[in-house]
């Protein structure tokens, strides 16, 4: 009996030493498939962004190849650089008004292609057309709508030869013979329609996507909820109100922390539609076109202070996005918790 039962222990050991060896032997292979993504982020990912903190604390700049650390210097520059927070303060408005559409039209479309009481046809079709423009490069885009909305001596630009023809023209006083002169219109030169121009391009090419995200979010609704709703006799708009707006809060959030990202980082639109350097009086230079302008544009090369400013980028993201976490967390269950704890 004594051997039987050794027999029967060994047995299953052999089997679990065979079965690790087979899994030791399969997660090799996984790290070598691995491999090649790790190598390639590490290049041209990882050590960018550790050898640009670095270089914010260095003088490097020119076509030097040496450089000396200087401490906090090109933060202290920073923090008093004017320039900087004018680009910030450029960023954050043309972000609000591209984003309070962007999320508004594509809740709203959302919630109305994903309603099964309207047995909507060609939803496919018209999602598809929805997120198209998020297809196309933003280069192109750019370059499409400063042709639109071109100037030049002779009225040549779609716009202006459609304003021409219902007689608007912009008007002005020849210095010479003092008479009034009618001309095209240069539409760059306006602050305000310059900034929604680039906010309307940004928004006309994310909605899209943000409807398609707040879409997946609504069909892990448990459609059950909708029926007892109903039942209840909730009408559509209470459903909307009470049921979907709130199991919705956590996708909300998401859509308004990436966002916010991705409107720190605005640079191809707004560079590209203006004179690269933000114009009309640097009101649409983003903190991205002026990061670069210092670094790289208009000769400076300043390498320090653009990674310093690209530092100063990172650190106000990850802050707006800690109290947009803090201000749209859900506090039910902290009170309930709290009470309970009492």
């Amino acid at each position: 009996m004594s051997i039987e039962k050794k027999e029967s222990i060994n047995k299953p050991k052999i089997k679990v030493k065979k079965s690790i060896g087979h899994e030791a032997r399969t997660n090799r292979w996984g790290y070598v498939f691995v491999a090649p993504f790790v190598i390639v982020f590490c290049i041209f990912n990882l050590w960018p962004t550790l050898y640009t903190f670095i270089l914010g604390f260095t003088d490097l700049r020119g076509l030097r190849t040496d450089f000396e650390f200087v401490g906090l210097e090109n933060f202290r520059r920073l923090i008093k650089d004017q320039y900087f927070w004018g680009a910030l303060g450029n960023t954050m408005i043309i972000w609000t008004f591209n984003f309070i559409p962007q999320l508004g039209l594509a809740l709203v479309l959302s919630i109305w292609l994903s309603d099964i009481r309207l047995h909507l046809v060609g939803k496919g079709l018209f999602r598809a057309v929805v997120y198209m423009p998020n297809l196309l490069t933003a280069v192109s885009i750019a370059l499409l709508y400063r042709s639109i909305f071109g100037f030049g001596a002779h009225v040549s630009a779609p716009a202006n030869q459609i304003l021409y023809f219902f007689g608007i023209q912009a008007t002005k006083i020849d210095p010479i013979t003092g008479e009034t002169v009618k001309e095209a219109i240069d539409f760059f030169r306006n602050v305000a329609f310059t900034r929604g121009l680039v906010a309307f391009i940004q928004w006309w090419m994310w909605y899209g996507y943000t409807m398609i995200i707040l879409m997946a979010g609504i069909t892990t609704i448990p459609i059950s909820l909708y029926e007892s709703a109903s039942i209840d006799g909730a009408n559509s708009s209470q459903t909307t109100w009470y049921i979907t707006l709130p199991l919705l809060r956590p996708i909300m959030l998401y859509i308004l922390v990436t966002s916010m990202i991705g409107g720190m980082q605005m640079f191809d639109i707004p560079f590209l539609l203006t004179d690269m350097q933000g114009a009309p009086n640097f009101k649409i230079r983003t903190t991205t076109i002026y990061q670069y302008n210092t670094a790289l544009g208009r000769g400076a090369n300043d390498y320090g202070y653009g990674a310093a400013i690209s530092i100063g980028i990172f650190i106000f993201t990850i802050a707006l996005a800690l109290l947009i976490f803090f201000f749209m967390q859900d506090r039910s269950e902290y009170k309930k918790k709290k009470g309970g704890a009492v």
